[in-house]
Formats: structure tokens, C-alpha cells, sequence
């Protein structure tokens, strides 16, 4: 993969998905003089004696607390040690991959008073692939992702463990394999590595990666879907959705309109059909999808400002030689974007589901019961159903807002928090529960497809068909299900089935940052 050259405040929503995917990073050269005039200004501010909150004084409801000059090293390396109290699982690699590499271009721009050399270990650390353990629990979003952050400083000083090749090892140890020593923390800096929104912004970037992917394959799904059901076009006709004017809406309808361009199933029951309206999972997917694909849209702006942004505290104005106390390391934008994301998981599913529901019923689909052509001896996608169903509800229970909640800490000085970590972090869950859920759409969409021969659906989806059908055959008769769901998953994960249907809309097009 080509190397990656971040450019602080300019990192575009592409630039952050390859650096999630795996890309070597870089810092652009030219951040250099910012960062070194900004170090240079601490060490002016500290000379001036008097107590700069977090550069000679304590954190947090200890802020009153005066640190002399030969304990701010000391000060510093607490912060992080004391920090690290994160628990739970380790985060996944590619997620703190991400945050150290927006942790890394936060600092660069020079606001948190942090010297060079912090960030060329930082960027050879992403360099070397060499990935902090971070335990998942423990951060409200405010005042930052301290207990995550801490423990990705922590491994900066020999402290704690590092993935190296998917293995993890003690940290010294690894950074002693790589070539690179542990840091001594200068005034300022354990507090400025600690201090921002990056382990909940990297959470939260990676849903929407994800979840893009999970949206541009319902939208496929659900034009098989409706092909299956032998549903109507007709509340996909570009007449309706101009009228209500949302930009989601009105792409989804072109999209499902495009997908099914051509379809002979479509062109069997174009007359004489005694159906006067389908579901609303069929009917209502423009406004559905359209509705998710807006709020998704939304929060990938939010996410792009974000990870462009200098969540410190305080932050440090060279040309003045001030540190400015504020609250930039609230979470509460991300919070917002993370419940959107959940939003949107959610209904994709959903209403996936419901289509799934709909196929396996012959009362709504015309369709042999379960999709099984010899019902009752077989069960055909009698339990899919019901796991779709299972994975449904557990993201309707994940999907209760998180930024509502709050919980005073610090002794009440840190007195409302966003609950941005948490929200975040539950994402990627859900949209592997929404992924399983539209596997299996594909393959009873394609099965109830199947049902329909000789007819044909249009080029777009008999394409996706074939895809399908290359690694699972048609039900016949009951079989073990677990590896044909496997297969279909991995599908939808790999992206395969939107690159086969050509054209679609996605979360970031156009990006944010264009």
C-alpha cells in the first residue's frame, strides 16, 4: 500500500479509512518549526513562574495543587501511569492504529506544546507497525479518552504491552526489538498525549467505514429482495421522491431504479397484477435508506471535523506565549455522530429483516414457504429468519442514545461527559449484527429469485446472483447453513457485491474535505 503522508488538519475521510486499513503513515516535514515553537513556548511559559494548569500544577480537582520545577518530569510520567486504568478486552489493532495516527496529527499542529521528538516516536512506532495495547472500557468521552489514551503513552515511556505482528510484548521489549527508545516526558507532554477525543473518534470512524460498506450492500440486497418478492419499481419513480426533496432518498430511489434496469421478473408482472401496493420494506426503501445515508452523511462530516481538530487542554499559543484552559476534549460532538451511526446500523437491519420475514412467508411473497421447495420436510430458512430476527433486537438494544447519559467525575469537577467512548465503541458490533443480517437477505433474496426460472433479473443483479451462487448452490434440500451464511457474510464484508452492481451512493460522497 502506498505511503501515506498526513497533513495536519487536512486528513481527508480516504486518507483516515487507508490508515485504518493499514497504510504506512507519515508525518508531512513541514509541521516541524510549529511543533518545535510550540515546545519552545512552554519552556518560555514555565520560566514566567506562574502555575499553568497541567504544566506545573496538578490534574483534574487537583488543579490548585503547585508542582515545583524539579518534580515536572515526575508530574508528567504519573499522569500517564496514574492514567492507565483502563480495563476489558484490547482494542482492535486497526482501531488503535487510527487513534494513534489522529493522536499524531492533533499534536502536529503545534497547540500542545509537545517537542519533535515525541512525534518522530510516534510516527516510527506507526511506521514499525507497532500497535499500544488498549484496554476497551473505561473513558466517558470527558475530559478526553484519558484511561484509553494513557495507556497508549504509557508504552511511549516502556510501560505496558504493544502488538507487534498480531502478538503482543511488553513494550520496552518491543521498542528495544524496533530500534527506538522509551521517552522521557518533557513539561506539558503526558498531559497533551492524554488529553482529546482520539480513541473515541477512531472508534467512530471505523463504524462508518464499516457501516458504508454494510449500506451500499442492503441497498443490493434489497433490489433482490424486491425482485424475489416479483415487487414493483414503481415507488422507486424519480416523481415521487423530488417532490420531498432529501438528497438520500431521492439517490436511493435511482439506485434501486438503476439496479433492477432490465429485469425480465420485473417485466412478467408489469400488468394484470392484483397487487395494488407491496410492503413498506419493499415500497419504503427510498425514504428508509435515504433517511440512514443523510444521517450517515452527517455524521462523517462531524467525524472529518473531528479528526482534523486539537482536542488539548490547555492549548498553547506560541505567538503570545499563552496556555489557554477550555474544554476542546469534550466529546460530545462524537457522541452525537456516534448515535447517528447507530441510528442508521439499526434501521439498515431492520428493515432488512423485514424483507427476510416477507420472503420466507407465502401469504406476502407468493413464494414457497421457507424458500424450501418441499416445506415441512424441510425448513429451508425457517432460522435464519429467527437469527436475523435475534441480531435485530440486540442492535435495537445497542442503539439507545449514549450522548444522553452523563455521570459526574473527578470530584464533580468534570461534572457532564459525553459517554462518546462508549457510544463509539459499541458501533463496530452492531455492524457486524447488521452484516450477518444482510447475508442472509442475499441469500434468501437469491434463493426466492431462484424460484422465478426462467426469468431473469436485469444484467446489475443476475451479476450478483452468479457471485453468490459460485460458492453456495441452491437449497434443495436442508443442509448444514452455518457455511453458506459464512460465505454470504464474507461477501457482504469484501465489498464484492456493490463493486458487481457498479455506481452506488455512499457515506462519503463527496467527502467532507473533498
Amino acid at each position: 500500500m502506498t505511503d501515506l503522508v498526513l497533513q495536519p488538519g487536512a486528513v481527508s475521510l480516504a486518507q483516515w479509512r487507508a490508515v485504518y486499513s493499514g497504510a504506512a503513515v507519515s508525518l508531512d516535514p513541514a509541521c516541524g518549526p510549529v511543533v518545535a515553537a510550540s515546545a519552545a513556548a512552554v519552556e518560555r511559559i514555565l520560566a514566567k513562574g506562574e502555575p499553568v494548569y497541567g504544566i506545573n500544577t496538578g490534574f483534574g480537582k487537583l488543579a490548585s495543587v503547585r508542582i515545583e520545577a524539579e518534580d515536572l518530569a515526575t508530574l508528567q510520567r504519573n499522569i500517564v501511569l496514574s492514567h492507565a486504568a483502563g480495563t476489558g478486552e484490547p482494542s482492535p489493532i486497526p482501531v488503535m492504529r487510527l487513534m494513534l495516527a489522529l493522536k499524531l496529527a492533533s499534536l502536529a499542529q503545534g497547540a500542545s506544546g509537545v517537542r519533535p521528538a515525541t512525534l518522530a516516536l510516534m510516527e516510527a512506532m506507526l511506521a514499525k507497525d507497532l500497535i499500544p495495547v488498549v484496554p476497551a472500557q473505561g473513558s466517558v468521552g470527558a475530559s478526553g479518552d484519558l484511561a484509553p489514551l494513557a495507556h497508549m503513552a504509557a508504552t511511549m515511556i516502556g510501560v505496558g504491552e504493544i502488538f507487534v505482528e498480531g502478538h503482543r510484548k511488553p513494550a520496552r521489549e518491543a521498542l528495544d526489538a524496533a530500534g527506538l527508545s522509551p521517552l522521557a516526558l518533557g513539561p506539558k507532554e503526558g498531559l497533551a498525549l492524554l488529553n482529546g477525543t482520539q480513541f473515541s473518534t477512531a472508534n467512530a470512524l471505523a463504524a462508518l467505514f464499516e457501516t458504508e460498506a454494510l449500506f451500499r450492500a442492503a441497498l443490493v440486497t434489497g433490489a433482490l429482495s424486491t425482485e424475489a418478492a416479483k415487487g414493483s419499481d414503481t415507488p422507486f419513480d424519480p416523481r415521487i421522491h423530488a417532490l420531498r426533496r432529501h438528497r438520500g432518498q431521492i439517490e436511493v430511489a435511482e439506485t434501486l431504479r438503476g439496479l433492477m434496469a432490465g429485469s425480465a421478473i420485473r417485466a412478467s408482472h408489469l400488468k394484470d397484477d392484483i397487487r395494488v401496493q407491496d410492503p413498506y420494506c419493499l415500497r419504503c426503501q427510498p425514504q428508509v435508506m435515504g433517511a440512514a445515508l443523510d444521517i450517515l452523511r452527517q455524521a462523517a462530516t462531524t467525524l472529518a471535523t473531528e479528526a482534523n481538530g486539537v482536542s488539548d487542554n490547555p492549548l498553547i499559543f506560541p505567538e503570545t506565549d499563552e496556555a489557554l484552559s477550555g474544554g476542546n476534549f469534550h466529546a460530545e460532538p462524537v457522541a452525537f455522530a456516534a448515535d447517528m451511526i447507530a441510528l442508521a446500523i439499526c434501521e439498515i437491519g431492520s428493515l432488512s429483516e423485514r424483507r427476510i420475514a416477507m420472503l420466507v412467508d407465502p401469504a406476502l411473497s407468493g413464494l414457497p414457504a421457507f424458500l424450501t421447495p418441499r416445506p415441512g420436510l424441510n425448513s429451508g430458512f425457517m432460522i435464519p429468519q429467527v437469527t436475523a430476527a435475534a441480531l435485530v433486537s440486540e442492535n435495537k438494544q445497542r442503539a439507545c442514545p449514549a450522548s444522553v447519559d452523563s455521570i459526574p467525575t473527578s470530584a464533580n469537577q468534570e461534572d457532564h461527559v459525553s459517554m462518546a467512548a462508549h457510544g463509539a465503541r459499541r458501533l463496530l458490533g452492531m455492524a457486524e449484527n447488521a452484516t450477518a443480517v444482510i447475508g442472509i437477505e442475499l441469500l434468501a433474496a437469491v434463493q426466492g429469485c431462484d424460484f422465478h426460472a426462467p426469468l431473469k433479473s436485469s444484467p446489475v443483479l443476475e451479476a450478483v446472483r452468479a457471485i453468490l451462487r459460485a460458492q453456495v448452490p441452491h437449497l434443495d434440500e436442508d443442509r448444514h447453513f452455518h457455511p453458506d451464511m459464512e460465505a454470504a457474510l464474507a461477501l457482504v464484508r469484501s465489498g464484492a457485491l456493490a463493486d458487481a452492481a457498479g455506481d452506488l451512493p455512499g457515506v462519503q460522497a463527496p467527502d467532507p474535505l473533498g
